[in-house]
């Protein structure tokens, strides 16, 4: 070679030239990206933050008669959603959602970093097309919440981190703890130990207002009244029999006392 030029493939090449990256990986290359990296679940990805999200596999499918549980983590940015600001927030998108006919939020509860929903759906395409619209709006109106007391242009980032967890249900046993597990979590994550809340009997950051089944009720349901200018989430009552009259069947009455995946405890005027 000449004026220290070198061959390429035939081609001659200017030192000073660039290398050029080739637009088709060869089998070699494939094998050595899919390489698992230390602590990574899949070949070639590393895990998204400290808690990664639900797997990113295909969905089962869904028959109208099950009700889902989904489970939605914030990023850490959103900060604490158990505030007025961020519960009207959820509560736009519960409005917003509340308008579909094929998808149905039928409970939510509000913790600091994720909601917890019972919803049903006509089938799997229609409990995608529920999700995907309530997040939008939900996503829309938290950053809008969470950018109105700060300095600067509104927040206009991710919210939900990764994928939605889903749990189908379809014994009496699985709706009951299903029930009890959003409508109590507060009580799970300790909520019912602060200040403000050591008083409540149920959350009034969820719709468990709005369940008739709590076994305080008795004959007299709806005994616990909001504030008057509480206003509730927008949720439908249940059209799935396991949420209407299946769960009674998978347990004893649900108490507002009782704390998800904790031993039931005693009524106190019951001998133990």
């Amino acid at each position: 070679m000449t004026n220290g030029a070198r061959s390429r493939g035939g081609k001659r090449v200017r030192p000073s030239e660039p290398e050029q990256l080739p637009l088709f990986a060869t089998p070699a290359d494939k094998r050595r990206r899919s390489k698992r990296r230390p602590g990574s679940k899949r070949p070639g990805r590393k895990p998204k933050g400290p808690r990664p999200g639900s797997p990113h596999k295909a969905r089962p499918e869904l028959k109208a008669r099950h009700p889902v549980h989904v489970v939605l983590r914030v990023v850490s940015a959103v900060g604490n959603l158990r505030r007025r600001a961020t519960y009207r927030a959820v509560r736009e998108a519960t409005l917003t959602t509340a308008r579909r006919e094929d998808f149905r939020i039928v409970h939510l509860s509000i913790q600091r970093n994720h909601l917890h929903l019972l919803v049903e759906a006509e089938h799997k395409g229609a409990l995608a097309a529920g999700m995907q619209g309530f997040q939008i709006s939900a996503a829309k109106h938290l950053n809008a919440a969470i950018s109105k007391d700060r300095p600067g242009p509104r927040r206009r980032g991710a919210v939900f981190a990764d994928r939605y967890y889903a749990e189908i249900i379809k014994t009496p046993t699985q709706a009951r703890h299903a029930l009890n597990y959003v409508l109590s979590n507060w009580r799970k994550h300790q909520e019912d130990r602060a200040e403000a809340t050591r008083t409540w009997k149920i959350d009034w950051f969820s719709t468990a207002v709005m369940f008739p089944g709590w076994e305080e009720y008795g004959d007299h349901p709806f005994l616990w009244r909001g504030h008057p200018t509480y206003d509730p989430l927008v949720v439908y009552q249940p059209k799935t029999w396991l949420l209407r009259e299946g769960y009674k069947r998978g347990g004893p009455p649900i108490s507002v006392r009782e704390v998800p995946s904790a031993p039931r405890q005693p009524a106190a005027n019951k001998p133990s």
